[in-house]
């Protein structure tokens, strides 16, 4: 069922020319933020569920954050 959910999201994004970088991003970013809500904003919780270290996942808010203050859409360095 996921499976073709993103297909279709995919055929969408493709369509409206959306660059690889930028799908990527903007899934990540979405993504954590909801594993974040979904946890209350716990930063170590939302860590351990996405399977990766809650400095990365520190670093990464810290970044989107700034995107968001900057009105920047830039990819997130990783």
């Amino acid at each position: 069922m996921i499976h073709n959910r993103l297909e279709n999201l995919i055929e969408e994004m493709l369509e409206g020319r959306i660059l690889l970088d930028e799908a990527i991003s903007e899934f990540e970013k979405l993504y954590i933020k909801k594993a974040l809500a979904r946890h209350k904003q716990h930063l170590s919780k939302t860590a351990a569920v996405l399977g990766i270290h809650r400095n990365t996942l520190s670093k990464r808010v810290a970044t989107y954050e700034k995107q968001e203050r900057n009105g920047n859409r830039k990819r997130v360095a990783r």
